[in-house]
Protein backbone atom coordinates (compact mmCIF):
# COMPACT_ATOMS: atom_id res chain seq x y z
CA UNK A 1 0.00 0.00 0.00
CA UNK A 2 1.08 3.55 -0.71
CA UNK A 3 1.07 6.68 1.50
CA UNK A 4 1.86 10.08 0.03
CA UNK A 5 3.45 12.49 2.53
CA UNK A 6 3.42 16.25 1.95
CA UNK A 7 5.89 18.58 3.68
CA UNK A 8 6.95 22.16 3.08
CA UNK A 9 8.39 23.75 6.23
CA UNK A 10 11.06 23.08 8.83
CA UNK A 11 8.79 21.65 11.59
CA UNK A 12 7.30 19.22 9.08
CA UNK A 13 10.74 17.98 8.02
CA UNK A 14 11.53 17.18 11.65
CA UNK A 15 8.32 15.21 12.16
CA UNK A 16 8.73 13.41 8.84
CA UNK A 17 12.24 12.35 9.86
CA UNK A 18 10.92 10.11 12.63
CA UNK A 19 7.58 9.09 11.10
CA UNK A 20 8.96 8.20 7.65
CA UNK A 21 11.52 5.93 9.30
CA UNK A 22 8.66 3.85 10.73
CA UNK A 23 6.29 4.29 7.80
CA UNK A 24 8.72 2.82 5.28
CA UNK A 25 8.94 -0.41 7.27
CA UNK A 26 5.36 -1.19 6.24
CA UNK A 27 4.40 1.06 3.33
CA UNK A 28 5.61 2.56 0.10
CA UNK A 29 5.99 6.26 0.81
CA UNK A 30 5.93 9.00 -1.82
CA UNK A 31 7.43 12.19 -0.40
CA UNK A 32 6.33 15.55 -1.80
CA UNK A 33 8.13 18.78 -0.86
CA UNK A 34 6.06 21.81 -1.84
CA UNK A 35 9.07 24.14 -1.61
CA UNK A 36 7.42 26.46 0.93
CA UNK A 37 10.76 26.69 2.79
CA UNK A 38 13.25 26.92 -0.05
CA UNK A 39 16.50 28.31 1.40
CA UNK A 40 19.33 25.76 1.90
CA UNK A 41 19.47 26.49 5.63
CA UNK A 42 15.68 26.31 5.87
CA UNK A 43 15.21 23.08 3.89
CA UNK A 44 18.04 21.12 2.26
CA UNK A 45 20.23 20.94 5.35
CA UNK A 46 17.34 19.40 7.30
CA UNK A 47 16.92 16.59 4.78
CA UNK A 48 20.65 15.96 4.84
CA UNK A 49 21.34 15.93 8.57
CA UNK A 50 18.12 14.14 9.57
CA UNK A 51 18.56 11.42 6.92
CA UNK A 52 15.19 12.16 5.36
CA UNK A 53 14.85 10.46 1.97
CA UNK A 54 15.11 12.79 -1.02
CA UNK A 55 11.65 14.01 -2.09
CA UNK A 56 10.09 12.16 -4.99
CA UNK A 57 8.59 15.50 -6.03
CA UNK A 58 9.84 19.03 -5.29
CA UNK A 59 7.17 21.46 -6.43
CA UNK A 60 9.30 24.58 -5.95
CA UNK A 61 6.39 26.75 -4.78
CA UNK A 62 7.29 29.56 -2.38
CA UNK A 63 6.66 33.25 -1.86
CA UNK A 64 3.65 35.34 -2.78
CA UNK A 65 0.41 35.84 -0.90
CA UNK A 66 -1.30 33.07 1.07
CA UNK A 67 -3.92 32.71 -1.66
CA UNK A 68 -1.40 32.57 -4.50
CA UNK A 69 0.83 30.07 -2.74
CA UNK A 70 -2.06 27.84 -1.65
CA UNK A 71 -3.65 27.91 -5.09
CA UNK A 72 -0.44 26.96 -6.89
CA UNK A 73 0.16 24.16 -4.41
CA UNK A 74 -3.39 22.86 -4.81
CA UNK A 75 -2.99 22.56 -8.57
CA UNK A 76 0.45 20.94 -8.39
CA UNK A 77 -0.48 18.49 -5.61
CA UNK A 78 -3.61 17.41 -7.47
CA UNK A 79 -1.45 16.47 -10.48
CA UNK A 80 0.81 14.35 -8.27
CA UNK A 81 -2.14 12.63 -6.60
CA UNK A 82 -3.74 11.77 -9.92
CA UNK A 83 -0.46 10.25 -11.06
CA UNK A 84 0.40 8.33 -7.87
CA UNK A 85 -3.09 7.25 -6.70
CA UNK A 86 -2.06 6.76 -3.03
CA UNK A 87 -4.13 4.94 -0.41
CA UNK A 88 -3.81 7.93 1.93
CA UNK A 89 -2.24 11.39 2.17
CA UNK A 90 -0.22 12.14 5.32
CA UNK A 91 -0.03 15.77 6.47
CA UNK A 92 1.64 17.58 9.36
CA UNK A 93 0.83 20.77 11.21
CA UNK A 94 -0.74 23.94 9.90
CA UNK A 95 1.06 25.42 6.90
CA UNK A 96 -0.31 26.39 3.50
CA UNK A 97 1.23 23.13 2.27
CA UNK A 98 -0.93 21.25 4.80
CA UNK A 99 -4.23 22.82 3.78
CA UNK A 100 -3.48 22.61 0.06
CA UNK A 101 -2.69 18.91 0.43
CA UNK A 102 -5.86 18.30 2.41
CA UNK A 103 -8.10 20.05 -0.13
CA UNK A 104 -6.49 18.34 -3.12
CA UNK A 105 -6.83 14.91 -1.52
CA UNK A 106 -10.38 15.18 -0.22
CA UNK A 107 -11.67 16.38 -3.60
CA UNK A 108 -10.18 13.23 -5.13
CA UNK A 109 -11.72 11.07 -2.37
CA UNK A 110 -8.33 10.10 -0.97
CA UNK A 111 -8.26 9.67 2.84
CA UNK A 112 -6.42 12.46 4.67
CA UNK A 113 -4.34 11.68 7.77
CA UNK A 114 -3.56 14.81 9.83
CA UNK A 115 -0.77 14.60 12.39
CA UNK A 116 -0.94 17.41 14.98
CA UNK A 117 -4.70 17.63 14.63
CA UNK A 118 -6.86 19.63 17.02
CA UNK A 119 -4.52 22.49 17.94
CA UNK A 120 -6.40 25.77 18.30
CA UNK A 121 -5.55 29.38 19.17
CA UNK A 122 -9.13 30.63 19.08
CA UNK A 123 -8.73 33.34 16.43
CA UNK A 124 -9.06 33.37 12.65
CA UNK A 125 -6.71 36.36 12.55
CA UNK A 126 -3.92 33.79 12.52
CA UNK A 127 -3.56 32.22 9.03
CA UNK A 128 -2.28 28.94 10.48
CA UNK A 129 -5.50 28.63 12.48
CA UNK A 130 -7.47 28.67 9.24
CA UNK A 131 -5.23 25.94 7.84
CA UNK A 132 -5.68 23.80 10.98
CA UNK A 133 -9.46 24.07 11.03
CA UNK A 134 -9.93 23.36 7.33
CA UNK A 135 -7.53 20.42 7.42
CA UNK A 136 -9.13 18.85 10.50
CA UNK A 137 -12.64 19.16 9.07
CA UNK A 138 -11.76 17.24 5.89
CA UNK A 139 -9.42 14.68 7.49
CA UNK A 140 -10.39 11.03 7.71
CA UNK A 141 -7.94 10.26 10.52
CA UNK A 142 -7.00 12.91 13.08
CA UNK A 143 -3.91 12.19 15.19
CA UNK A 144 -3.45 14.53 18.14
CA UNK A 145 -0.26 15.34 20.04
CA UNK A 146 -2.04 16.10 23.32
CA UNK A 147 -5.28 15.54 25.22
CA UNK A 148 -6.21 19.23 24.92
CA UNK A 149 -6.12 18.94 21.12
CA UNK A 150 -8.56 16.02 21.26
CA UNK A 151 -10.87 18.11 23.45
CA UNK A 152 -10.97 20.85 20.81
CA UNK A 153 -12.01 18.29 18.19
CA UNK A 154 -14.77 17.03 20.49
CA UNK A 155 -16.08 20.60 20.95
CA UNK A 156 -16.23 20.99 17.16
CA UNK A 157 -18.02 17.65 16.75
CA UNK A 158 -15.30 16.08 14.62
CA UNK A 159 -13.66 13.64 17.05
CA UNK A 160 -14.58 10.51 15.09
CA UNK A 161 -11.37 8.67 14.15
CA UNK A 162 -9.38 11.05 16.39
CA UNK A 163 -6.69 9.68 18.69
CA UNK A 164 -3.95 11.00 20.99
CA UNK A 165 -0.62 9.59 19.82
CA UNK A 166 1.90 12.00 21.38
CA UNK A 167 4.13 14.45 19.59
CA UNK A 168 6.59 13.31 16.89
CA UNK A 169 8.55 16.49 17.66
CA UNK A 170 9.27 14.94 21.06
CA UNK A 171 10.36 11.68 19.37
CA UNK A 172 12.76 13.67 17.20
CA UNK A 173 14.07 15.91 19.99
CA UNK A 174 14.73 12.93 22.23
CA UNK A 175 16.45 10.92 19.49
CA UNK A 176 18.62 13.73 18.14
CA UNK A 177 19.50 15.11 21.59
CA UNK A 178 21.10 11.75 22.39
CA UNK A 179 22.84 11.78 19.02
CA UNK A 180 24.25 15.31 19.46
CA UNK A 181 25.11 15.12 23.16
CA UNK A 182 27.65 17.77 24.18
CA UNK A 183 29.40 18.03 20.82
CA UNK A 184 28.73 21.29 18.96
CA UNK A 185 27.34 20.11 15.58
CA UNK A 186 28.40 23.13 13.51
CA UNK A 187 29.89 26.61 13.63
CA UNK A 188 27.73 29.70 13.79
CA UNK A 189 28.06 31.71 10.58
CA UNK A 190 27.70 35.48 10.60
CA UNK A 191 25.91 37.56 7.97
CA UNK A 192 29.19 38.20 6.15
CA UNK A 193 30.27 34.56 6.22
CA UNK A 194 32.55 34.87 9.23
CA UNK A 195 32.76 32.07 11.82
CA UNK A 196 31.38 32.96 15.25
CA UNK A 197 32.57 31.24 18.41
CA UNK A 198 29.80 30.01 20.68
CA UNK A 199 30.05 31.43 24.23
CA UNK A 200 30.04 29.03 27.17
CA UNK A 201 26.81 30.47 28.55
CA UNK A 202 24.08 31.98 26.42
CA UNK A 203 20.39 32.55 25.83
CA UNK A 204 18.80 31.22 22.63
CA UNK A 205 16.26 33.25 20.66
CA UNK A 206 14.30 32.73 17.48
CA UNK A 207 12.04 35.51 16.26
CA UNK A 208 10.47 35.42 12.80
CA UNK A 209 6.75 36.21 12.93
CA UNK A 210 5.61 39.22 10.94
CA UNK A 211 4.01 40.84 13.98
CA UNK A 212 7.39 40.73 15.80
CA UNK A 213 9.73 41.58 12.93
CA UNK A 214 7.64 43.65 10.51
CA UNK A 215 8.56 47.07 11.92
CA UNK A 216 11.69 48.62 13.39
CA UNK A 217 9.79 49.71 16.49
CA UNK A 218 8.59 46.25 17.52
CA UNK A 219 11.82 44.42 16.74
CA UNK A 220 13.79 47.11 18.60
CA UNK A 221 11.82 46.36 21.78
CA UNK A 222 12.82 42.69 21.52
CA UNK A 223 16.48 43.40 20.76
CA UNK A 224 16.60 46.01 23.54
CA UNK A 225 15.53 43.28 25.98
CA UNK A 226 18.25 40.93 24.74
CA UNK A 227 20.84 43.69 25.14
CA UNK A 228 20.29 43.83 28.91
CA UNK A 229 20.59 40.09 29.62
CA UNK A 230 23.43 38.87 31.82
CA UNK A 231 24.80 36.61 29.07
CA UNK A 232 25.00 36.78 25.28
CA UNK A 233 21.93 35.89 23.22
CA UNK A 234 22.27 33.70 20.12
CA UNK A 235 19.82 34.79 17.41
CA UNK A 236 19.76 32.84 14.12
CA UNK A 237 17.85 35.10 11.73
CA UNK A 238 15.22 34.07 9.20
CA UNK A 239 16.25 35.12 5.65
CA UNK A 240 13.32 37.49 5.20
CA UNK A 241 14.25 39.39 8.39
CA UNK A 242 17.98 39.65 7.72
CA UNK A 243 18.06 43.16 6.25
CA UNK A 244 16.00 44.71 9.04
CA UNK A 245 18.00 42.95 11.77
CA UNK A 246 21.31 43.94 10.18
CA UNK A 247 20.19 47.58 9.93
CA UNK A 248 19.07 47.72 13.58
CA UNK A 249 22.23 46.03 14.83
CA UNK A 250 24.31 48.71 13.10
CA UNK A 251 22.10 51.66 14.06
CA UNK A 252 21.65 50.71 17.71
CA UNK A 253 25.12 49.32 18.30
CA UNK A 254 23.88 46.14 19.96
CA UNK A 255 26.70 44.00 21.34
CA UNK A 256 24.95 41.43 23.53
CA UNK A 257 23.05 39.73 20.71
CA UNK A 258 24.99 37.43 18.41
CA UNK A 259 23.12 37.37 15.09
CA UNK A 260 23.89 34.63 12.59
CA UNK A 261 22.56 32.73 9.62
CA UNK A 262 19.86 30.08 10.24
CA UNK A 263 21.15 26.92 11.91
CA UNK A 264 20.36 23.30 11.15
CA UNK A 265 18.14 21.18 13.35
CA UNK A 266 21.00 19.44 15.15
CA UNK A 267 22.55 22.79 16.04
CA UNK A 268 19.19 24.07 17.23
CA UNK A 269 18.81 21.00 19.45
CA UNK A 270 22.25 21.72 20.90
CA UNK A 271 21.41 25.39 21.50
CA UNK A 272 18.16 24.53 23.30
CA UNK A 273 19.79 21.90 25.51
CA UNK A 274 22.75 24.11 26.46
CA UNK A 275 21.06 27.49 26.78
CA UNK A 276 20.21 29.28 30.02
CA UNK A 277 16.71 30.11 28.79
CA UNK A 278 14.83 30.30 25.49
CA UNK A 279 13.03 33.25 23.89
CA UNK A 280 10.91 32.51 20.82
CA UNK A 281 7.78 33.11 18.78
CA UNK A 282 7.90 29.59 17.33
CA UNK A 283 5.39 26.91 18.21
CA UNK A 284 8.05 24.26 17.71
CA UNK A 285 10.82 25.81 19.77
CA UNK A 286 8.60 26.46 22.78
CA UNK A 287 7.84 22.72 22.87
CA UNK A 288 11.51 21.84 22.51
CA UNK A 289 12.35 24.14 25.42
CA UNK A 290 9.73 22.25 27.41
CA UNK A 291 11.22 18.90 26.38
CA UNK A 292 14.67 20.14 27.44
CA UNK A 293 13.28 21.44 30.76
CA UNK A 294 14.33 25.00 29.94
CA UNK A 295 12.37 28.08 30.91
CA UNK A 296 10.83 29.74 27.84
CA UNK A 297 9.30 33.11 27.09
CA UNK A 298 7.10 33.15 23.99
CA UNK A 299 6.56 36.51 22.29
CA UNK A 300 3.02 35.94 21.07
CA UNK A 301 -0.56 36.89 21.94
CA UNK A 302 -2.04 33.40 22.13
CA UNK A 303 -1.37 30.14 23.94
CA UNK A 304 -0.33 27.61 21.29
CA UNK A 305 0.54 24.65 23.52
CA UNK A 306 -1.30 24.88 26.87
CA UNK A 307 0.64 21.88 28.17
CA UNK A 308 3.85 23.95 28.16
CA UNK A 309 2.35 26.70 30.33
CA UNK A 310 2.35 24.77 33.62
CA UNK A 311 4.24 26.35 36.52
CA UNK A 312 5.16 29.30 34.26
CA UNK A 313 7.61 27.10 32.38
CA UNK A 314 6.45 28.84 29.21
CA UNK A 315 5.12 32.38 29.53
CA UNK A 316 3.55 34.66 26.96
CA UNK A 317 5.10 38.09 26.61
CA UNK A 318 4.27 41.15 24.55
CA UNK A 319 6.86 42.51 22.14
CA UNK A 320 7.84 44.89 24.89
CA UNK A 321 11.26 45.12 26.55
CA UNK A 322 10.01 45.35 30.12
CA UNK A 323 7.44 42.56 29.74
CA UNK A 324 10.00 40.20 28.21
CA UNK A 325 12.55 40.90 30.96
CA UNK A 326 9.91 40.57 33.68
CA UNK A 327 8.92 37.12 32.41
CA UNK A 328 12.54 36.01 32.00
CA UNK A 329 13.30 37.05 35.60
CA UNK A 330 10.81 34.56 37.03
CA UNK A 331 12.29 31.37 38.44
CA UNK A 332 10.52 28.03 38.26
CA UNK A 333 11.01 24.56 39.60
CA UNK A 334 10.92 22.49 36.43
CA UNK A 335 9.84 18.85 36.65
CA UNK A 336 9.52 16.03 34.15
CA UNK A 337 6.20 15.88 32.34
CA UNK A 338 4.72 13.39 29.88
CA UNK A 339 2.07 15.65 28.32
CA UNK A 340 3.60 15.08 24.86
CA UNK A 341 3.81 11.30 25.07
CA UNK A 342 6.55 8.78 25.64
CA UNK A 343 8.73 9.36 22.58
CA UNK A 344 7.00 6.60 20.61
CA UNK A 345 4.41 8.62 18.72
CA UNK A 346 5.74 7.58 15.29
CA UNK A 347 5.00 3.92 16.08
CA UNK A 348 1.48 4.85 17.21
CA UNK A 349 0.88 6.97 14.10
CA UNK A 350 1.75 4.05 11.81
CA UNK A 351 -0.47 1.74 13.87
CA UNK A 352 -3.50 4.01 13.40
CA UNK A 353 -2.77 4.50 9.69
CA UNK A 354 -2.52 0.75 9.26
CA UNK A 355 -5.79 0.15 11.11
CA UNK A 356 -7.62 2.90 9.22
CA UNK A 357 -6.45 1.88 5.76
CA UNK A 358 -7.21 -1.74 6.61
CA UNK A 359 -10.77 -0.83 7.58
CA UNK A 360 -11.28 1.32 4.49
CA UNK A 361 -10.10 -1.53 2.23
CA UNK A 362 -12.55 -4.00 3.68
Amino acid sequence: MKVLTIVGARPQFIKAAVVSRELRKEYEEILVHTGQHYDYNMSDVFFKELDIPDPDYNLGISGGSHGKMTGEMLIAIEDVLLKEQPDAVLLYGDTNSTMAGALAAVKLHIPVVHVEAGNRLGTLDNPEEVNRIVTDHVSSLKLCCTESALEFLKKEGISQNAYVVGDPMYDAFKYYSEKVGDDIPEKLVGFDGETIELPQEFYYMTCHREENTGTDEVLTEILDAMETLDKKCIYPVHPRNKNRVKKLMEEKGYTNTIVCEPVGYLMSVYLVNHSKKVITDSGGLQREAFFAEKQCVTIFDYVVWPETMIDDRNQLAKADKEDILRKLAKKQKIKENDAFGDGQSAVKIIKHIDEYIGRSKR
